[in-house]
């Protein structure tokens, strides 16, 4: 395909818009509704352009971010812009993806409302491209096995999560399983099976590629119902090595009689209250911490943490992030290298409204 190429989808035409920048083939796609008129009723836009935000351009190295902002600047302004106000955009990502900084929680918009709020289009093109230089960006592990199977094709099986008994779902951990509870954080810390990873399942597709690998097989923990999107999540990230679920949940496991592990979850009030005790450790993205931190906390990126448990700070460590999630991921992480961590329930956005004090800046 190449610019300006067309076919029809039913009554649909759909044209190729060539839109390099995020990378050298990148495309986006318009389309139109010819029996009604010639313009463009929406576009599907890639990795180019999100609600609130542009493309990263940094997947070539920081030598060629000039080159590849400034295709992508052009991309915005010449190829979808110019499609009209009226045009709906949709984007291949939403909020909490790694493929743009702070990308708004919308799936759908327009052109002429990212036109008014996306503070990157009003940009001229140099000072684009000095914002794409600036732009501080994680690239998870998985993107390596996405590389690889975008060039030699991901496996065809869409395998179905099983099912597992008490007594499978044991004999897969004893042979070195990686277990994940997907519940959310309060959930996992008032029980859960020892040795787990939480990662909560709104999450999963966001975080699960810094920790797990493709070797050993993996085991979900959930509530015993509604796991689809997780299955969904793990065969779009490269995870073909899904073994089952725990049938019942984790309810089915204490009901067994196994042991239990916990995890010390805090409320605000009380941090506040013995707020000398701890080590504090923030876990956000550096950006949101060069914002505002809790006075005295160190700073980790929750994805950096697998590198770095030996750099976590010593004492009595308590962990925190924006609301809970991903400090109960990274003290779960913790807890199965025999780390003993607690997590802020409602991070530090529950501190502020709590009115305690943040470092600015």
């Amino acid at each position: 395909m190449v610019d300006g190429d067309t076919f029809k989808v039913g009554s649909l035409e759909l044209e190729v818009l060539e839109t390099p920048g995020h990378t050298y083939e990148s495309i986006s796609v318009a389309v139109r509704y010819p029996d009604v008129s010639d313009d463009a009723i929406m576009v599907f836009t890639g990795d180019v352009l999100f609600a609130g935000e542009t493309g990263r351009v940094d997947f070539f190295g920081p030598e060629r971010i000039e080159e590849t902002a400034g295709l992508l600047y052009d991309s915005i302004h010449e190829k979808i812009l110019t499609l009209g106000d009226h045009v709906l955009l949709l984007p291949a990502h939403g909020a909490g993806s790694v493929c743009g900084a702070e990308i708004r929680d919308q799936d759908v918009t327009t052109i002429g409302y990212e036109k008014l709020t996306n503070p990157y289009l009003s940009m001229s093109r140099g000072e684009f491209i000095e914002h794409k230089r600036s732009e501080r960006l994680y690239t998870p592990p998985y993107f390596r096995r996405m590389e690889e199977n975008n060039l030699k094709g991901a496996p065809v099986d869409n395998p179905y999560l099983e099912a597992l008994s008490v007594p499978e779902f044991r004999e897969l951990m004893d042979d070195g399983a990686q277990v994940v509870d997907v519940r959310n954080p309060a959930g996992f810390a008032g029980g859960h099976v020892p040795g787990s990873i939480n990662i909560w399942q709104d999450g999963f597709a966001a975080f699960a590629g810094y920790f797990l690998n493709y070797e050993d097989p993996l085991v979900i923990v959930g509530e015993g119902h509604g796991l689809d999107p997780v299955r969904r999540s793990m065969i779009r990230i490269g995870y073909d090595n899904m073994a089952g679920y725990l049938a019942g949940g984790f309810q089915s496991w204490y009901m067994a009689g196994n042991e239990v592990s916990k995890l010390d979850a805090l409320g605000v009030h009380e941090l506040a209250e013995r707020l000398d005790e701890f080590s504090l450790l923030d876990v956000r993205k550096i950006t949101d911490r060069e914002r505002f931190h809790i006075e005295g906390s160190e700073h980790i990126w929750v994805g950096d943490l697998p590198g770095n448990i030996d750099s976590v700070p010593e004492g009595n460590l308590l962990i925190y992030c924006d609301s809970g999630y991903k400090s109960t991921i990274a003290a779960s992480l913790l807890q199965g290298h025999g780390v003993n961590a607690a997590t802020l329930l409602g991070g530090i956005t529950a501190w502020v409204r709590a009115g305690y004090p943040v470092v600015e800046g």
